[in-house]
């Protein structure tokens, strides 16, 4: 029988990349989302039409436990979160019970079905991923980060997923689950929200190249990532599961971008000048900058195999590209509907 995998945040970039990842190597794909009318489930539906769903919601212990009952899923994979850093800082108890107590949520759903059911499998047991993040070094006392580095977080965010982090490995310690933390470094695709600052720069390209927009306002231009592509980053997730033991890794690039060579490069793409259309506004720099992130992932090279395929000029490359077909796709709408007088 073909495994069977749970993934919450099916609807985001990570979880529809996983979830193309998984259905290509056999796998039963199930996605948790809030009600059957949600829209971002119709835009999943006809990218893949072999995902199946359940109703859950990561602030509602019984729901948890009935999709996992349902399922009976081989892995569940935890991508379902409030994404947007900025975000934490306006909803912060928001941001905490998603982002945080909602892994214990799924964590508890997990141990109780287990429970419930005995021996599953032959004796096997569900594997539990946990997208954790690079924003839990927040203040770095070292760089590069390897897994050993201690956490400082700078934003309700990184505080939330430092705790998913912990009661992670606190449920893999205390109940002998196999659960483990991917501390993924920022990773990048068309498919992420226009709100995050790599999509932000790569859809104003498009815009100004095709000439419906002048200006773009940016931040910090000075902040430094490790910025992957997301497609990489969920075949380092599927590895994680397939291991012998549950151990946590690091998965980034060990190369470090400013927002600045971003929009250098995403410019350069469409033969234009940054530095003619980018301004700085200072209301979108953060309360707490996190200045410098950078990827120490010799632990997945070394025992998952895992290596980045995509490099950060590519990948903004991609993204103008994606974006300019997009704009131009959306602009002839919008005069066809001039068009016929809608």
């Amino acid at each position: 029988m073909s495994k069977r995998a749970l993934i919450t945040g099916i609807t985001g970039q990570d979880g529809s990349y996983l979830a193309e990842l998984l259905l290509s190597q056999g796998y039963q794909v199930w996605g948790l989302v809030r009600g059957q009318a949600n829209p971002r489930r119709s835009r999943i539906s006809r990218l893949m039409s072999d995902l199946y769903f359940v109703d859950g919601d990561l602030m509602d212990q019984g729901s948890l436990v009935a999709a996992v009952d349902r399922v009976q899923p081989d892995e569940v994979y935890n991508l379902g979160a409030i994404s947007f850093v900025p975000m934490s800082w306006q909803q912060p108890e928001l941001v905490t019970e998603v982002n945080g107590m909602g892994v214990l949520r799924v964590l508890e759903a997990i141990r109780i079905v287990s429970g419930l059911n005995g021996s599953r499998n032959g004796g096997s047991q569900i594997r539990f991923y946990q997208a954790s993040s690079s924003e839990m070094f927040g203040m770095v006392t070292e760089s590069p980060q390897c897994e050993k580095t201690i956490f400082h977080p700078r934003s309700p965010y990184g505080v939330a997923k430092a705790y998913g982090h912990f009661i992670t490995r606190n449920y893999r310690e205390s109940f002998g689950m196999y659960a483990v933390s991917g501390i993924l470094f920022n990773h990048e695709s068309p498919r992420r929200g226009a709100e995050f600052v790599t999509r932000k720069i790569s859809r104003a390209v498009a815009n100004i190249k095709l000439g419906y927009q002048d200006k773009l306002a940016l931040g910090n231009l000075d902040a430094v990532r490790d910025w992957g592509f997301a497609g990489d980053y969920v075949r380092a997730m599927h590895l994680m599961l397939q291991q012998d033991g549950p151990t946590d890794y690091v998965v980034g690039t060990g190369r470090m971008n400013s927002v600045r060579d971003a929009a250098r490069i995403a410019f350069e793409h469409v033969d234009l000048d940054w530095r003619d259309h980018v301004v700085v506004d200072p209301d979108l720099v953060r309360p707490a900058e996190v200045e410098t992130l950078c990827a120490d992932a010799r632990r997945a090279e070394a025992e998952l195999g895992w290596t980045p395929t995509v490099d950060f000029a590519g990948l903004m490359r991609m993204m103008v590209d994606a974006d300019i077909r997009q704009v131009s796709r959306e602009r002839e709408y919008e005069d066809l509907q001039v068009a016929v007088g809608w």
